[in-house]
């Protein structure tokens, strides 16, 4: 019983590890780009699953306890918390964390470079050009990939948005 309860290592190591596995698993998200965030295919879900299989000695080390798991998992929780808790009251570690809109589409055109650098299909615009009953790019003032990686239509003619696509975008990165 006492195997069960009891850690096999020092607490303090299984909270540091932890600790280091969730930034450096952040930062690789992060740099993997939005689209892997909003929008998983099942090869990304078997990836975050392996991941997650891959770093789970990294966090607890030989330790099989039941308080070392969750010790782990409290770590994990608390480190979240305070990551959104510190993206709320700064607005550069917000930007760092979830970075900014981007402009997909411009009064019909395909911006090729924009898809291309965030790893978006033109197939995923066409998608959502669909869920908002647009078939064709013309029917698009401005396609947005937002910082959750959902993609934004905007239909042309819409009232709401007068400025211009440069405009549109800084309003979206001050509104971060």
């Amino acid at each position: 019983m006492r195997e069960i309860l009891v850690p096999a290592v020092p607490v303090w190591n299984i909270v540091l590890r932890t600790a280091v596995v969730y930034v450096v698993l952040l930062a690789l998200l992060r740099l993997a780009g939005k689209r892997e965030i909003g929008q998983m295919t099942t090869f990304d879900v078997v990836v975050i699953l392996t991941i997650a299989n891959a770093v789970q000695n990294a966090m607890v080390g030989p330790d099989t306890s039941l308080l070392g798991g969750l010790v782990a998992a409290a770590v994990l929780i608390g480190i979240n918390w305070l990551v959104a808790a510190v993206g709320l009251r700064s607005l550069v570690f917000k930007q760092v964390l979830r970075g900014h809109p981007t402009l997909l589409v411009n009064q019909g055109t395909l911006l090729m470079a924009n898809l291309q650098r965030e790893g978006i299909d033109p197939d995923d615009v066409f998608m959502a050009m669909r869920e908002h009953g647009i078939d064709s790019l013309a029917g698009v003032k401005l396609a947005v990939l937002e910082t959750d990686g959902s993609i934004s239509i905007i239909p042309a003619g819409a009232e709401s948005f007068r400025t211009s696509p440069r405009h549109h975008m800084k309003a979206l990165r001050k509104r971060e």
